[in-house]
C-alpha cells in the first residue's frame, strides 16, 4: 500500500522522483542529495539519478550503507523496487573491496576474496598496471602506475581504498595566527574544523587525499590554510587565475606564520618558486605550439611538495590529470563549490584527487548565518518582434547568442540597479559585445579577460572599499574571486545549461552581510528560446542546495 505523505517515487531505472508539495519535501532532498544526483527540476516534480560514483561518494564520506536503502525506504511512497535495493547494496559493497597498501617498500593492491583477484587478473585493461602476482588475493604495483591503476579501476566498477600513504614532503611550519595581520581574531568554524580533520584524518594513511565541498563563502580557502598547517609541508597550490592566486597569498600572509619570502607567486607575471607556490593551472597547461610540450609542469618536480591543493578542483584541466596520476605519492586536496563538471569527469577527480571527504549544504550554512541569505529570481522577457525572424532563421547554434542579447536587458538592468540602490551590484555576462553596450549606457566600469591585470586589481580594490559601488563582468569573475560585500548580481547571460557556472555567479554573493545578511540573484533569459532551455539546466543547482526560485515576466518596470 503507498504511503500518502511520502514525497518520493523509486523507480526500478534508478531514478527517484521528488514531490516538491509534500510537507516532507525538504527532509527527503536533503537526504537523497548525500547519494544521489539531481536530473531536473522543473515545478512539481525533481528527478534524481543513484549512480555507482555517488554511492561511492557517500561510502567514502562516511555514509553507512545500510542508511542509503533506510532513506530511499522512509520516503518512498510505494515499496523500493527489488532491483534498486540490490543495485545500491551492490555498489555500495564495492566501495573498498580491493585496497592499495605496502608490504615493506612495495606498493600492494590486495583484493577481498581470490575470486575478486581473478577477475582483477584477467582484465586486459588492469593488467598492464600490475607488475606481478604475489599471493592468491594481493598483486605489486609499480609506483608510477598508481594514479593510473586507480582510475581503470574505478572505470571499471571497483573503486579502491587508497591506504598506500604519502611522502611527508619537505618540513614547513605553517602556524595559524589567533589575529590576523589585520588584527581580527582568527577562529575555525566547527564545520572548518571539521572539514580539516576529515581530511586529514589525524595524518594517518586513511587521509591526505580527498574533496571538500563548500559553498562559496563559506571559506574554502580557511579550510586549506588549516590542512597546510597540519600537514606541515611545502605547499603547492593550483587556482584559477592571478587575481586568485595573489588573493591566496594576501589570506597566506594575513592568517598564517608564514613571512612573504616563503610564499611565491607563479604566474605569467612572476615565476617565484618558494616553500609555499600559488600558481594557476594556465601558466601550468602553457604550451607554444599545439604540438609542442608544456613549458611549466616541471613546476611539480621543482620541490619536494608535502601537499598540493586544486582550488576550484571542478576546472581542472586535462594535462594536470595527467600529471596528477603521476602524484599519488602527494597529499592532494580539492576545494570546491560543486563537484559538477561540464566535461563529465567526476570520475576522474575521485580517482586521482579523492573521493568527497566533506559536503556541507548550503542552506544549512544560510541558516546558520555563515553565508548570506539568497532570493534568486527568473526575469522572462519577450524577444522583439525586429529579431524574431532572425532568431527563428538562424542555426541552432547561434539561437542562444541571438536570445541572449535581447535588447530589452540594458533597460531591465537599469531598472534592478535602480530598484536596489544600497547594494553593491556585479552585472555578469557571456559575451563582450552585450556587456560593452551595457557598461557604456549605464556608464559602468568593465572587466574582461582583454583587462590587463593591474587595471583588474584596480577595479576589484575599488570595489571592495566601495568607491565603485557596480561591475561589469564577464566570466573572468566567476571563480575565486572574492568580493565579499556583493549583494547583488544581474546575470544577463551564461554559458549554455553550466550548473558549474550558476554555482560560482551564485557564490559571489554569499559572504555574510550586515543586517539582514540578504543577497540577490537575478537572471535575465528571453521568453520561448533556446536561452529559456538553457536557463532550466542551469536552475538544478539551485534546486541542488535547497533554494526556491521565482519566474517573473517582465514586459515594463521591475520591482525589488
Amino acid at each position: 500500500m503507498p504511503v500518502s505523505d511520502a514525497p518520493m517515487i523509486v523507480q526500478s531505472d534508478l531514478t527517484v522522483l521528488l514531490e516538491v508539495a509534500s510537507p516532507r519535501f525538504a527532509e527527503a532532498r536533503d537526504r537523497l542529495l548525500g547519494f544521489a544526483e539531481l536530473v531536473k527540476s522543473p515545478e512539481h516534480v525533481h528527478t534524481y539519478r543513484i549512480t555507482p560514483l555517488s554511492i561511492w561518494n557517500a561510502c567514502a564520506a562516511g555514509i553507512p550503507p545500510g542508511s542509503l536503502l533506510e532513506s530511499l525506504e522512509e520516503f518512498s511512497r510505494y515499496p523500493v523496487p527489488e532491483n534498486v535495493r540490490a543495485e545500491v547494496v551492490d555498489h555500495a559493497a564495492r566501495y573498498g573491496r580491493l585496497v592499495l597498501g605496502r608490504r615493506g617498500e612495495e606498493l600492494v593492491l590486495r583484493a577481498e576474496d581470490e575470486t575478486l583477484a581473478d577477475e582483477v587478473a584477467h582484465d586486459l585493461t588492469l593488467r598492464r598496471f600490475l607488475s606481478e602476482r604475489i599471493d592468491a588475493t594481493s598483486f605489486r604495483v609499480v609506483a608510477d602506475d598508481r594514479g593510473r591503476l586507480k582510475q581503470a579501476l574505478t572505470k571499471g566498477g571497483h573503486p579502491v581504498r587508497d591506504l598506500a600513504g604519502h611522502t611527508p614532503g619537505e618540513p614547513l611550519e605553517i602556524g595559524l595566527r589567533a589575529t590576523t595581520a589585520a588584527g581580527e581574531r582568527l577562529a575555525l568554524r566547527d564545520y572548518q574544523e571539521d572539514a580539516a580533520d576529515s581530511f586529514h584524518a589525524k595524518g594517518s594513511v586513511a587521509g591526505g587525499s580527498g574533496v571538500v565541498v563548500l559553498p562559496c563563502g563559506a571559506g574554502k580557502t580557511i579550510v586549506g590554510l588549516s590542512i597546510m598547517n597540519r600537514v606541515g609541508a611545502s605547499t603547492l597550490v593550483l587556482t584559477t587565475s592571478t587575481t586568485a592566486v595573489r588573493q591566496w597569498i594576501a589570506e597566506i600572509l594575513d592568517k598564517t606564520t608564514l613571512a612573504a619570502d616563503q610564499v611565491g607567486e607563479f604566474t605569467g607575471h612572476a615565476k617565484s618558486v618558494r616553500p609555499v607556490t600559488v600558481a594557476t593551472y594556465q601558466i601550468l597547461t602553457h604550451r607554444r605550439r599545439a604540438d609542442s610540450d608544456f613549458t611549466h609542469l616541471d613546476l611539480f618536480d621543482s620541490r619536494d611538495w608535502g601537499l598540493i591543493v586544486y582550488d576550484e578542483v571542478h576546472l581542472l584541466p586535462a594535462p594536470i590529470f595527467q600529471v596528477t596520476a603521476g602524484l599519488q605519492a602527494r597529499r592532494r586536496l580539492g576545494l570546491t563549490a560543486t563537484l559538477v563538471r561540464e566535461d563529465g569527469r567526476e570520475q576522474d577527480v575521485f580517482a586521482l584527487i579523492g573521493p568527497k571527504t566533506t559536503d556541507v549544504p548550503w542552506k544549512e550554512l544560510e541558516s546558520q548565518g555563515w553565508i548570506a541569505k539568497a532570493r534568486c529570481v527568473e526575469l522572462r522577457m519577450p524577444l522583439p518582434s525586429s529579431h524574431r525572424m532572425r532568431y527563428a532563421a538562424a542555426a541552432e547554434k547561434n539561437k542562444a547568442r541571438i536570445a541572449a542579447e535581447n535588447p530589452h536587458k540594458p533597460r531591465v538592468v537599469a531598472e534592478l540597479l535602480a530598484a536596489h540602490p544600497d547594494d553593491q551590484a556585479l552585472v555578469i555576462g557571456t559575451y563582450l559585445e552585450q556587456l560593452e553596450e551595457i557598461a557604456e549606457h549605464l556608464d559602468l566600469p568593465l572587466l574582461t579577460g582583454a583587462t590587463p591585470q593591474r587595471r583588474r586589481d584596480e577595479l576589484y580594490a575599488a570595489f571592495r572599499s566601495g568607491r565603485t559601488r557596480t561591475l561589469v563582468v564577464s566570466k573572468v569573475a566567476n571563480f575565486a574571486v572574492d568580493l565579499p560585500d556583493a549583494s547583488l548580481a544581474i546575470q544577463v547571460s551564461g554559458s549554455f545549461g553550466s550548473r558549474q557556472e550558476e554555482a560560482q555567479r551564485l557564490g559571489r554573493l554569499l559572504r555574510p552581510k550586515p543586517g539582514a545578511n540578504q543577497a540577490h540573484f537575478y537572471t535575465l533569459v528571453t521568453r520561448d528560446t533556446k536561452e529559456q532551455e538553457f536557463a532550466m539546466k542551469r536552475q538544478l543547482f539551485l534546486c541542488e542546495q535547497g533554494y526556491t526560485y521565482a519566474i517573473r515576466e517582465t514586459p515594463g518596470s521591475v520591482e525589488p
